[in-house]
């Protein structure tokens, strides 16, 4: 459902929540090398988290890209719209262009309960709750 981009850029919301307590800045470098990602499509994405105000960024010797208290708080469907856009809810899961409840593919009521329980998730979870559990080492961000 989410492309490897937008599951990538999850990923580094969750890293940059994560240094919020400090304050820390973190460069591409060590977002890619942490989240085990290329530092190109990296870079690409942490560019367009900024643009959409999903994360910050500032140049200079001490710059980053960090995340502030309103945007650790936000729900991680701002990062799936920013990256996949408003329309990946509404995607046929089988990848077809005319998918509905008049023409459906033989998958449709199916993964449209899944999709539709996946949004909500994605509305209700904040980048907060997902951060704690990886601080705690309840959870990781790696495999």
């Amino acid at each position: 459902m989410l492309s490897l981009t937008c599951k990538t850029a999850i990923k580094a919301v969750i890293f940059l929540a994560s240094k919020f307590k400090s304050g820390a800045k973190s460069g591409i470098i060590e977002i890619a090398e942490y989240i085990d990602a290329s530092e190109h499509s990296v870079g690409k994405m942490l560019q367009t988290l900024v643009k959409e105000n999903v994360i910050n960024s500032s140049k200079g010797p001490n710059g980053g890209f960090y995340i502030d208290a309103d945007q650790k708080n936000q729900p991680i469907i701002n990062i799936v719209f920013a990256i996949d856009g408003k329309d990946v809810f509404n995607q046929c899961g089988l990848g077809l262009s005319e998918c509905s409840a008049d023409h459906p593919c033989p998958i449709h009521e199916d993964y449209k309960a899944v999709r539709d329980l996946f949004n909500k998730m994605c509305l209700d979870k904040k980048i907060a709750e997902l951060c704690d559990p990886v601080d705690s080492g309840m959870a990781y961000l790696v495999g």
